[in-house]
């Protein structure tokens, strides 16, 4: 027994502990700053204990999860993806009315003084299925061909399609946009033909291209409008491609972020000195207040920090042998580095907001209890490792 305890131990990836803890640290600062100079003490020692609470919850949750075998999550795949389809569902008739008036989004329950994202946690089941939906069809379909490959095709969009419906009936685009991501990491790794992968690509190439042309021509947007896309949205679109063409009305916050960033040159302004006032900052904006205090130097260590944790999560994948889980550390990979993609890039004007927050650092519970599951996972490869155990042929039934 003490022998395995001590196995268990030395099977703890601290090289994703380290980057994640890291990242919690820079969290709580940038939050303290934001909320030090936008809110009253009151409520920034209420908000700072909160989010001070979700990290400690987060970090029960990597956990509990690591101890959960193959075998178990496997068994438990499909009824967490039909448990979060149904929370997602009750959403769309008892979502919290004054956010969803604010953002536009019918994404958000509300307890009290607490909010929560369903959505957060369906990324996580919906990462789980389409591991499960790969691995088992690879399993069944040993010699691939077109037709096999039509088929998982087929099977990763039956799964898909509940959840973008229930993301469109609650208005959420940005998180449409990750599970997107998502389906494209799985799908790539899935071992699907390159014959099928390369039209598939161009065929989204093109679409985007022809997305861009509708969003930025009268005829286009006219068009759009016919077809549900919101008047906020637009101007979200209008913000990225002229960050100043209304800096005092609807550009206002893209514009004040990218002064935070510029006015912190190279070292900093140095902690808790804050002189451009950024909206939502504590949130969506949060790389502003990082630039800003500790400028470019600090930026690059934040992102350094992810490129770290990407990498080692990369590794463990390399370095188990088990093809569910490693499907599982794609679709995490995936969804923290569009994550990260996303909101350092409409921080600094390269991608238009979407209201993605940034992995581990935002404020907010939902988001970082699924960034800590699906750490939790991953290091569920290397801790559950055991190289006389045949996952492969534990997962065929």
């Amino acid at each position: 027994m003490e022998r395995i305890k001590k196995r268990q131990i030395k099977q703890i990836d601290y090289g994703i502990l380290l980057p994640v803890f890291l990242l919690s640290v820079i969290g709580m600062m940038s939050l303290y700053v934001a909320l030090d100079k936008d809110a009253g003490v009151k409520s920034m020692v209420s908000q700072m204990l909160q989010q001070g609470l979700w990290y400690v919850l987060g970090g029960v949750a990597i956990f509990v999860v690591m101890q959960f075998k193959p075998k178990t999550l496997w068994k438990l795949t499909p009824f967490g993806y039909v448990l979060g389809l149904g929370v997602m569902t009750a959403l769309l008739f008892f979502y919290d009315v004054t956010l969803a008036t604010r953002t536009g989004s019918k994404n958000w329950f509300r307890f009290g003084s607490l909010t929560f994202q369903p959505a957060e946690l369906m990324k996580i089941a919906y990462i789980l299925i389409l591991a499960y939906i790969v691995t088992s069809h690879n399993l069944k379909n040993k010699n691939r061909t077109l037709k096999t490959d039509g088929m998982l095709i087929l099977k990763l969009f039956l799964v898909t399609i509940p959840v973008g419906v229930l993301l469109q009936l609650q208005n959420d685009f940005g998180t449409m946009l990750v599970f997107i991501a998502i389906l494209g990491g799985v799908f790539i790794m899935s071992g699907i033909s390159w014959r099928i992968i390369v039209p598939v690509t161009i065929s989204f190439v093109v679409l985007g291209a022809l997305v861009l042309y509708l969003v930025t021509t009268d005829m286009g947007r006219e068009l759009l409008s016919k077809i549900g896309v919101e008047s906020y949205q637009f101007a979200r679109i209008d913000s990225w491609l002229d960050p100043f063409h209304d800096a005092t009305g609807n550009s206002y916050q893209q514009a004040q972020a990218l002064k935070a960033i510029g006015t912190g040159g190279i070292a900093g302004k140095g902690f808790n000195v804050s002189d451009v006032y950024v909206p939502v900052r504590e949130s969506d904006m949060i790389f502003s207040v990082i630039a800003e205090n500790f400028g470019f130097i600090g930026s690059t260590f934040v992102i350094i920090l992810y490129f770290i944790l990407i990498y080692r999560m990369i590794r463990v994948c390399f370095d188990t042998n088990n093809e569910f889980l490693s499907y599982i550390a794609t679709g995490v990979i995936m969804m923290i580095l569009f994550h990260v993609f996303e909101n350092i890039g409409a921080n600094i004007g390269l991608l238009p907001l979407t209201g993605i927050p940034l992995p581990f650092i935002s404020q907010g519970g939902s988001a970082l209890m699924g960034n800590m599951i699906g750490v939790g996972l991953v290091m569920s490869m290397r801790y559950q490792y055991q190289p006389e155990s045949n996952f492969e042929y534990e997962l065929s039934y």
